[in-house]
Protein backbone atom coordinates (compact mmCIF):
# COMPACT_ATOMS: atom_id res chain seq x y z
CA UNK A 1 0.00 0.00 0.00
CA UNK A 2 1.39 3.62 -0.75
CA UNK A 3 2.76 5.88 1.91
CA UNK A 4 2.08 9.66 1.83
CA UNK A 5 3.79 12.20 3.84
CA UNK A 6 1.14 15.19 4.91
CA UNK A 7 2.83 18.17 6.18
CA UNK A 8 0.05 20.40 7.84
CA UNK A 9 0.37 23.03 10.62
CA UNK A 10 -0.02 22.42 14.35
CA UNK A 11 -3.77 22.92 14.80
CA UNK A 12 -4.66 20.93 11.49
CA UNK A 13 -3.05 18.49 13.17
CA UNK A 14 -4.71 18.79 16.26
CA UNK A 15 -7.88 18.96 14.46
CA UNK A 16 -7.33 15.82 12.47
CA UNK A 17 -6.61 13.83 15.33
CA UNK A 18 -9.79 14.88 17.28
CA UNK A 19 -12.07 14.49 14.13
CA UNK A 20 -9.92 10.96 13.89
CA UNK A 21 -10.90 9.74 17.55
CA UNK A 22 -14.70 10.79 17.81
CA UNK A 23 -15.09 8.19 14.34
CA UNK A 24 -12.86 6.03 16.19
CA UNK A 25 -10.60 5.03 13.36
CA UNK A 26 -6.70 5.86 12.78
CA UNK A 27 -5.46 9.31 11.38
CA UNK A 28 -4.54 7.32 8.51
CA UNK A 29 -8.13 6.12 7.73
CA UNK A 30 -9.98 8.95 8.47
CA UNK A 31 -7.82 11.15 6.04
CA UNK A 32 -8.20 8.18 3.78
CA UNK A 33 -12.32 8.64 4.22
CA UNK A 34 -11.85 12.47 3.53
CA UNK A 35 -9.77 12.21 0.35
CA UNK A 36 -12.29 9.68 -1.34
CA UNK A 37 -15.37 11.77 -0.17
CA UNK A 38 -13.69 14.81 -1.82
CA UNK A 39 -12.62 13.16 -4.50
CA UNK A 40 -15.82 10.99 -5.92
CA UNK A 41 -17.35 11.74 -9.17
CA UNK A 42 -20.42 10.23 -8.46
CA UNK A 43 -23.60 11.27 -6.39
CA UNK A 44 -23.85 9.43 -3.16
CA UNK A 45 -26.99 6.71 -3.54
CA UNK A 46 -29.20 8.68 -1.19
CA UNK A 47 -28.75 11.57 -3.75
CA UNK A 48 -29.57 9.47 -6.78
CA UNK A 49 -32.31 8.05 -5.19
CA UNK A 50 -34.08 11.12 -4.97
CA UNK A 51 -34.64 12.09 -8.62
CA UNK A 52 -38.15 11.71 -9.82
CA UNK A 53 -39.05 12.24 -5.72
CA UNK A 54 -40.84 15.31 -6.01
CA UNK A 55 -44.19 14.86 -7.49
CA UNK A 56 -45.22 17.58 -9.71
CA UNK A 57 -41.89 18.92 -10.43
CA UNK A 58 -42.57 19.86 -13.91
CA UNK A 59 -39.82 18.20 -16.94
CA UNK A 60 -37.26 20.09 -18.57
CA UNK A 61 -39.63 20.41 -21.84
CA UNK A 62 -42.09 22.41 -19.54
CA UNK A 63 -39.26 24.23 -18.01
CA UNK A 64 -38.05 25.23 -21.35
CA UNK A 65 -41.72 25.38 -23.17
CA UNK A 66 -42.14 28.66 -20.38
CA UNK A 67 -39.38 30.36 -21.93
CA UNK A 68 -39.59 32.98 -24.63
CA UNK A 69 -37.86 33.67 -27.25
CA UNK A 70 -34.58 34.83 -27.88
CA UNK A 71 -34.26 37.85 -29.80
CA UNK A 72 -32.02 38.17 -32.77
CA UNK A 73 -28.90 38.80 -32.00
CA UNK A 74 -27.06 42.18 -33.24
CA UNK A 75 -23.80 41.02 -35.96
CA UNK A 76 -20.75 43.25 -34.62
Amino acid sequence: MPQLNLYVDEATHLRIKKAARSSGVSLSKWVAAVVREKTTSEWPAEVVALAGAWKGFPSLEQIRRSKGKDLPRETL
